[in-house]
This record gives structure tokens, sequence and C-alpha cells, in this order.
């Protein structure tokens, strides 16, 4: 299977620094109205990719992959290898048969750059991948890529892949198609059988996958590497049962900014194919983590750190740098990932030539230790603020330590004991990681007051509005958006339900506070509502209602295997105990709330 000739060539004519995520996708009219095959679909896909620039390659041999990889990183680098050159540096640093797959990702993540040894003994950095200016990589796409059986450091059996991208040579992104109605876990599946059988054979090279995706061409999925090697070391017995994040339950949808799912082939190919776009997922909107795994973001996470990125640059064009107006909020629900979301913005910020630090402030007194190893992973010693206000003091005085995490108790002290200290006047971005009522306060009056030149974000689950602000904080200071800014990006419980990304509930509402009707006066039933509200005849009705219900509602004593019916795809599921159950229970509303799982799904890291 080949794909069709073409004589035409499409060359981008300008480049600017377009979205990740397309702002609002509008779907074309169907395409295919009758039956399509797989090669139908495959030769379909490979039409889209060329009409997006890519180079289409009749390569389907190992020799041949190799061969276009030196004349790919040679157009890259500026270079011409000698023979001799170009066997050591693709013995050494590209195909050493000591490397795997974590030796592989961690290359393409974190070591992209690899040093030459030239044969008159000078040396030269070449690089796998140019992440400071994303266009000078090529990207091609091959299918049908041929790996026999039977043969030395190969498969028992020949194996022949659907499509492949190359990024500068390397795969970086491979697609696994099934015709329209074969159930996508086929798909996935099929890509866990090509990993046990022949990734690795010959030079390995397809190790190099960073990330799969898999259609039918009415749904599309994408999803990192490990998340299928790990799969497999579960399927092996290696790992215990419970699910984690390499299960295809972690497989993710694409969306646009809207969070409107993109899952027909024709609209992941136009968005998440298109060139920018996949350059930023590979080299910006990828975290290899501190144990050794590979996420990739998603659409929702990508879409909020690149609006945190965006007002930094506004705002400091606008000069409006130690304002509301300089920062904003994210409303990402529970369970959606909004520490990996924040570290990531955090991450890209400091990176930024015009900002001083970057500070990431927690609200408890102990950082999570994942998160402390992922910080000190980024950065060495990026967490030990945490540890006393001194050693605070100490990296806030260092030029290099560009990113510090602490805690809000921490810096409110500093600010309090270090007047006239040399950051306040710094450019400096400060981001919280949950942005709740404790920051409303006295401690947010004064370290906003100290710092001069800040942009301040904060991440919620449970923004506070009007509606819900409750008494006793600053009249200034009673809302998100007043402490904060704008929103900037918005991922509710609803949003994660229908992805699949938290736990499904349903809501029900039991009114306990019935009004008078001939009240008229607006003011008279707010006089005692939070007396109303303590009631000991009402809390005893509440609990005396949530116990007796408590079975019926949460399922807990019954046992199923159901078939999820909800869009956009169906999972298999069984139940088993929800980890961090979004809390579907208010204290600011005269109703009692009861939540009740329907189903068992993943949740986000």
């Amino acid at each position: 299977m080949t794909a069709p000739d073409s004589a035409f060539r499409y060359e981008p004519i300008a480049i600017s620094a377009e979205s990740t995520v397309v702002a609002e996708f509008v779907p074309e009219p169907a395409g295919a109205d009758s039956y399509e095959s797989e090669s139908q679909l495959e030769n379909r896909l490979i039409a889209m990719l060329r009409e997006q620039a890519y180079e289409y390659l009749p390569l389907h041999s190992e020799t041949q992959l190799v061969a276009n990889l030196r004349v790919q990183l040679e157009a890259l680098n500026s270079i011409t290898f000698t023979d001799d050159e170009w066997r050591r540096f693709y013995g050494e640093r590209v195909a050493s048969a000591n490397d795997g797959i974590v030796e592989k990702t961690r290359r393409i993540q974190t070591d992209h750059v690899q040093v030459l040894k030239r044969d008159d003994g000078t040396v030269k950095n070449i690089y796998l991948l140019d992440k400071a200016h994303i266009h000078n990589n090529r990207l091609q796409v091959i299918n049908q890529y041929e790996v026999p059986g039977g043969v030395a450091n190969g498969p028992a059996h020949a194996n022949r892949y659907d499509v492949t991208i190359l990024v500068n040579g390397l795969p970086l992104v491979h697609v696994e198609l099934k015709r329209r109605g074969v159930d996508l876990r086929e798909a996935f599946n099929q890509i866990n059988r090509y990993a046990r059988d022949s990734f690795w054979s010959g030079s390995g090279l397809f190790e190099y996958v960073q990330l799969f995706v898999i259609s039918n061409g009415t749904l599309t999925k994408y999803y990192s590497n490990t998340t299928r090697d790990q799969h497999l070391s579960e399927a092996r017995g290696r790992r215990n049962r419970k699910k984690t994040s390499n299960s295809y339950e972690f497989t993710s949808w694409w969306a646009d900014a809207n969070n409107r799912p993109i899952t027909d082939l024709v609209g992941f190919t136009r968005t998440f194919f298109a060139k920018h776009s996949l350059l930023n997922v590979l080299t910006r909107f990828c975290v290899f983590d501190a144990d050794d795994k590979l996420l990739v973001m998603r659409p929702y996470q990508i879409v909020a750190a690149e609006q945190i990125l965006r007002r930094i640059e506004t705002s400091t064009n606008a000069k409006r740098l130690g304002t509301t107006s300089a920062g904003g909020y994210v409303w990402h629900t529970t369970g959606s990932g909004k520490t990996l979301t924040s570290f990531k913005a955090a991450q890209l910020a400091c990176q930024l030539p015009q900002i001083d630090k970057v500070l990431f402030v927690v609200d408890r007194k102990d950082l999570d230790y994942q998160t402390k190893r992922e910080y000190d992973r980024f950065q060495k010693g990026a967490a030990n603020a945490n540890t006393s206000t001194r050693m605070l003091r100490h990296q806030l005085g260092d030029p290099s330590a560009r990113i510090i995490v602490t805690t809000i108790q921490k810096l409110s002290r500093f600010v309090l004991q270090n007047a006239g200290h040399q950051v306040f006047a710094g450019h400096v971005v400060i981001i919280f990681d949950e942005c709740h009522r404790s920051q409303f306060g006295d401690m947010h009056r004064a370290i906003t007051k100290a710092f001069t030149k800040y942009h301040l974000f904060g991440f919620t689950g449970t923004p506070i509005f009007a509606a819900n602000a409750g008494s006793g904080a600053s009249p200034l200071l009673k809302t998100t958006e007043q402490a904060f800014g704008d929103r900037l990006h918005t991922y509710t419980i609803v949003d994660a339900i229908r992805d699949a990304n938290v736990l499904p509930f349903r809501i029900d509402y039991v009114n306990t506070i019935k009004t008078a009707e001939i009240i008229t006066d607006k003011q008279v039933p707010a006089i005692a509502t939070e007396e109303a509200l303590l009631a000991p005849e009402r809390i005893r009705q509440i609990v005396a209602y949530i116990r007796e219900h408590f079975d019926q509602k949460t399922k807990r004593n019954s046992s199923y295997s159901a078939q999820e019916s909800g869009w956009p795809d169906s999972t298999r599921c069984s139940p088993r105990r929800p980890s961090r159950q979004p809390s579907a229970t208010t204290t600011s509303s005269p109703s009692v709330r009861t939540s009740c799982p329907l189903t068992s799904s993943s949740r986000s890291r």
C-alpha cells in the first residue's frame, strides 16, 4: 500500500506564533458517506498531511530509514558527516545497544543536543530537535514500514506499520488505523503487540516514538509512549493490577479551546497534526517526570499554560505589571491535573528572558512529595525554600535560582521580615497552585504590596464568585477574580465527566429550608440565614437522610460489569473504590447535595 502519487508541493508562506490548540473548531461536513476501508483511510490521512506541508517518503526498510536520518540531521545542523563520524555518532548517540525506551525518551525530551567528536579531534553539538525554533524541524510521513521476521535481531514474524511521522528523520509519532466501526481498543492493542514483538528490532529506532495516535476514522485518541510501554509491564504481571496512567483509560481526546472534543480523524488531522501544533506538543507540552514517565498534556492544560504565557507578554508590553490585569486565574476542576498544568506554566514562564523569577506557591505546610521531586528535577533545590524562611531568603537573593517552590505562609513571613529586599523590584511571576479563600486576606495584601513588577496567577477547582463569596473578607478581595484577575480558561466538572477524566456523579437537590410566601422584603430572609443553616434540627435531618439513602445513591453493596454509553466512546468498567472523588457537598446553599458515582473511570495526574 502506497500513498497516491502527486506532483504538487506545499510550503508555508509565513510562520507565526499560533496557539497550539485551535480557538474554536468547526467540523467539516462528513466526508465519508460510504464504506471506507483501512487502506482508503490511510491514503486519505497521508493526503491531508501532504496538504499540510509534510513530505511523503516511499520508505519501507531500516536501511532507508537510517540513510534518511543522516540526511535530515545533516540538514538541521548544517554539517556533512564523514562515514566514520556518522558510524560513531549513530552507534553511540542515537542507537546504542544499551538504550531502551526510557533512555531514548530522555534523549528527545531533555538531552536533545548530543556531542559529536569529529575526525579532526574537534567537537560539535548535534541537535536532534530544534526546540528554540520549532519550524526548523522537518516533518515527513511514511507508511507500510516493513519489519522482516525470522532474521537476526528481529521478530519471529514480519510486521508492517500503518503511518509514521518522522521529525528530522526520527520516528516520533506513530498512527495506527482501523476501518470505521472497529473498536478503538483494537488499534491500542495492536500497538502493544508491535511494542512487544518488533519496535525494539534492528537498531530500535521505533523506540523513539513519543506519541501514539489511534483512530477508526470516527474516533481518534492520542497517548504517550510510556503509557504503552508500562501497560505491557502491567499485563506481564510486573506491576500490580491497579489502573494507573499506563492503561487505555489514559488515552486522551483532542479538543478546541472551548473543550469541544475533536474525534473525527479529519478534524484531528487538521488541528493536532498542524505542524506548529504537533511540534509544540512534542517540544513544549510533554513532561518527562521524575519516575521516567512521559506525560503528554491534554488540550485544556495546554490552553491554560499558553494563556498564562500570553498574559505575561501582553501585560508586560502594555506596562500593566503589578495589577490584576497582569495576571488571572484558571478554573480547572478537581482531579483534572492542575498541578501538572501549573508546573508546566511555571517551567515555561521562567524560560522567558524578561522574567527574573517564578514563585510557585502552595497553601499547605508540607509540599506534596511528587511535586517536590518534579521541581527539584527541573532545577536542583527549587523546593528547598519550603524548608525554612532562611532558605527562601537565600534563594530569592540568588540570581541563578529562576524557579522557587514555597508555601504562602513562608512567603508572607519573608515579606514581613525583609522589607526592601532586591527581589521585590524584580520582574516576578507568582503562581498559586490552589488559590483558595486563605489567599484573600492579609497575606495576599502583604505579598502584592511588597512586589512591584509581578504577574499573579491562580489555579483552582472551586472559584469564589460574588454569589458564594460569604462575609468576613476584605470587600475588595471577596472573589477569585478580585484577587487574581480575569478567568483565563475553564474546564469544569461537566467537561471532565464527558471526557472521562474524573469519576462521574449525579447531584440530587433536597430543599431543607422553606420560606413563607407572605415575606416580600428581600432583606428579611437573609438576616437569620446562617442560624437557620446551622440549626441542630436541620443538621439531624440531613444526617438521617444521608444515612438512609447512602447505599442506594452510591451502590456500595452492588457489583456489576457495565458498558459506558457516554460520549465520546465506550470503555469497559468495573467497580472500584474512587480516588479523590470531586465533592458534591456545598455549605453555601440551603439545599442538600448528594453524590452518586455512576461508573468507574480514571483521573488525570
